[in-house]
């Protein structure tokens, strides 16, 4: 599932900046094509697309800046996870 994941994501990044190459593990925001409104797309993906709920603790920067590490948030929250209340 985590290629699956790595994939979707991929091509999610890839079709809003089609001009980049990119790797799994480079920084998207590193690279300059990132802004806030593309990391909250991002969040939304994950959440609509790959059905994660993201507590907002894991709201960070870290959790959205690769392939690899949003694939890893993916796995770490898991699928239709709930965050606590509060």
């Amino acid at each position: 599932m985590a290629q699956d994941v790595r994939a979707e994501v991929r091509q999610f990044i890839t079709g809003r900046f089609p001009q980049i190459t990119l790797d799994d593990d480079q920084d998207i925001f590193a690279l300059g094509f990132v802004n806030s409104l593309f990391a909250m797309e991002l969040v939304m993906f994950v959440e609509q697309r790959l059905g994660v709920r993201v507590p907002n603790d894991e709201l960070r920067r870290e959790n959205f800046s690769s392939v690899t590490a949003i694939a890893a948030l993916v796995d770490r929250v898991g699928t239709g996870t709930e965050a606590p209340a509060g």
